[in-house]
């Protein structure tokens, strides 16, 4: 019998795109509301409670919503790709490649939280550096990132495209999280082993998929004064022998004079970067991914993957 899977929320960004990439699997069973009935409770309760895996693209309090719907019902395993359990220790979070042990960690689980864009990179850079000693737990870390405007959902979509629209955006480019309480930063500090909270500046470009990722460095403060060779060498090890994160060669990022945020796009892969000139003391850590796809639903579809056997 065919695994059923149910999109709570098909019908926004993330699970317009998760619903484009199962939507020609032969090997799966989708289970659908129409749109018009996507606010009925009944109905959702009935989908969620038949679904062998529910993908939760909603936001936090309706994401616990749905989750409270299955009480009684033990069978119903969860992907929660709000922000809601991304730090719940009852939670697997859902970054296969970011621990050795993270893979069977999110095939055992009932219920996974998927992990946000930015944290994505952010965390692929600093958790290798973390486990390998080189980044001490209490480091000042600062994150900057831009992303392409999906990672928005439908709002900013239309307030970014609709030049009519009231509460339209013309600006190219803006920052946000001005107050620095984004609310990944507690994601961040806890799956990068941090002790101390990071400074997370968030923004936006009007392009609509991609993202870069920036950690810099000062090398001096960092345990054993590494080199660039030393970092690229821990974040090459952490993830040798998979291929969804690459590390690219110090050699071929010496190369390069610009970094384009839409170089994945609609692809489910990240490209992790070390920058900086030897003997300067200093390094910038950079990640690209998609922001709709190892940012979201690529990794939805990854962790669904991975809990109904189908992937390594």
């Amino acid at each position: 019998m065919k695994p059923k899977i149910f999109i709570d929320g098909e019908h926004g960004t993330t699970g317009l795109q998760i619903r484009q990439r199962l939507g020609s699997r032969a090997d799966l069973d989708l289970l659908s509301i129409p749109e018009a009935e996507r606010r009925n409770p009944a109905l959702r309760q009935e989908m969620l409670r038949a679904a062998d895996i529910a993908i939760l693209c909603l936001p936090d309090d309706a994401a616990r919503e749905s989750v409270a719907m299955l009480d009684g019902n033990n069978s119903t395993r969860v992907i929660d790709t709000s922000t809601a359990n991304r730090v719940n220790p009852d939670w697997a979070y859902g970054f296969a490649e970011m621990d050795p042990a993270q893979t069977e960690k999110i095939a055992n689980a009932r219920f996974v939280a998927n992990p946000g864009c930015y944290p994505t990179g952010a965390i692929g850079l600093i958790r290798p550096l973390s486990q390998a000693g080189i980044l001490p737990a209490d480091y000042p870390v600062t994150v900057n990132a831009v992303s392409g405007y999906t990672g928005g959902g439908k709002q900013m979509i239309a307030q970014m495209e609709d030049e009519t629209a009231a509460d339209h955006i013309a600006a190219p480019h803006f920052l946000y999280g001005l107050t620095l309480t984004h609310k990944h930063v507690a994601e961040l500090k806890l799956h990068g082993l941090l002790d101390r909270r990071p400074i997370f500046s968030p923004s936006v470009g009007r392009f609509a998929q991609g993202m870069i990722v920036q950690v810099p460095l000062h090398l001096a403060d960092l345990n054993g004064n590494p080199s660039l060779a030393d970092l690229h060498g821990a974040l090459s090890a952490h993830y040798a022998g998979q291929n969804v994160v690459e590390v690219v060669p110090l050699a071929e990022s010496a190369m390069l004079s610009r970094i384009d945020p839409t170089e994945l796009n609609d692809t489910d892969r990240m490209k992790l970067f070390v920058f900086g000139t030897q003997g300067n003391g200093q390094a910038n850590l950079v990640a690209v991914l998609d922001n709709l796809g190892k940012g979201a639903s690529g990794a939805a579809v990854q962790n669904m993957d991975l809990m109904l056997g189908k992937a390594a």
